[in-house]
């Protein structure tokens, strides 16, 4: 392996600290991939590829086979509140996740790689919209059309041991989706709210039947309905409410409960709606398919952090926040692993978080120790 020079490590800091001053909400992330690209056409051999909303480095190694390594570049819709010298300078954006650094950690790498050299081809891929599910689905497709033969991620996380590798085999990150269920009624006068239809009842139902329905009892797993919001009638002390809104945010352990879960709430759904004559639109966002590790490649994840001396953490249970690494997962064989940013670091989404510059390379060990 080729350790990074202090020179490569330097551009990689100045990298990671630009993207963390210009953060960019998913969907949103034209100025940060354009200065990625920039940066690797500037200061690497490697053959670049645009994909629209993201795109991909290329490695040609000297055998057979191919790896992957994925880093996101979106950030959060929040507000930093930091004194750093390179603080987010875009208000209602914050990279609170650590998403400046997993693309700097990639990009050191790709200092690191001269073609040719590695002993297969290596694809690096820069994508947006993770923070929403809209990305990983169509990068995890071109993995198939390229015939990549395994994938890897990383992802920051506060509460562990600074440099730890965490990993577990089976899921990493739950399975999650938003349910929006709009519920129409009829207008009525307040005083006459028999004339009307009011959608009240149906999601009051709806909302308390939420517990038995997510009971540990009967499930392999973890599985929970989050009340996102509820959006009945208006301030209108004269009309009865006709419409209704109801959010919430389904989560699970394994995919096939968090898919029971959601059947099972739009058969209540339809049965209230027919009950109290009301009409009913169903609709799910930011999809997150469950992150489940292969075996084969959670054992190449903790060998890597045995040649580099990193103490490797054994994670009893998922993480509850999701990641649309899933989608990969399920195209590849691969695995995703934290690396700890010390126990007393803020955690991520927090006002005050920023990614310690010191895992950048430890990252970039993991990824050429994979490779």
């Amino acid at each position: 392996m080729k350790q990074p020079a202090p020179d490569q490590l330097a551009l990689a800091q100045t990298l990671r600290r630009d993207l963390h001053r210009h953060p960019e909400l998913s969907g949103q992330e034209a100025w940060t991939k354009a200065h990625l690209m920039d940066f690797l056409r500037r200061h690497t051999a490697l053959e670049l590829a645009d994909m629209g909303s993201w795109f991909f480095a290329r490695c040609p190694g000297r055998g057979p086979g191919s790896i992957a390594f994925r880093a996101d570049f979106d950030a959060l819709p929040m507000e930093e509140q930091t004194s750093l010298p390179y603080r987010s300078q875009y208000p209602g954006a914050a990279h609170a996740c650590g998403h400046d650094g997993h693309s700097a950690a990639l990009a050191l790498l790709a200092l690191t790689l001269v073609p040719g050299m590695p002993a297969r081809t290596v694809y690096l891929i820069f994508q947006h919209g993770e923070e929403t599910g809209m990305g990983g689905k169509g990068c995890a497709a071109f993995l198939q059309k390229a015939g990549v033969d395994e994938v890897y991620a990383f992802h920051n996380m506060s509460g562990y041991p600074k440099g730890a590798v965490c990993i577990r085999e089976g899921t990493m990150n739950c399975a999650s989706q938003g349910m929006i269920l709009r519920f129409t009624g009829v207008p009525a006068h307040a005083s006459t709210p028999e004339l009307g239809r009011n959608p009240a009842q149906a999601v009051a139902r709806l909302v308390t039947a939420l517990p038995g329905l997510t009971a540990r009892e009967g499930h392999k797993g973890l599985v929970l309905a989050t009340v996102v919001q509820i959006d009945v009638g208006a301030p209108a002390f004269g009309l009865a409410a006709h419409t209704g809104r109801l959010l919430l945010t389904l989560r699970a352990d394994f995919q096939e409960e968090l898919d029971a879960l959601s059947a099972a709430l739009e058969a209540m759904a339809r049965q209230e709606a027919g009950r109290e004559g009301l009409a009913l639109e169903i609709s799910y966002a930011d999809v997150f398919p469950a992150n489940v590790n292969h075996p084969g490649p959670v054992r190449r994840v903790r060998e890597a952090a045995g040649v580099l001396g990193l103490p490797v953490v054994e994670m009893p249970v998922p993480m509850r926040a999701s990641e649309d690494f899933g989608w990969y997962l399920r195209a590849c064989p691969g695995a995703m692993f934290l690396l700890g940013n010390g126990e007393g670091h803020p955690p991520i989404h927090a006002p005050g978080y920023d990614f310690p510059d010191a895992l950048l390379e430890v990252a970039c060990g993991m990824f050429q120790a994979l490779i």
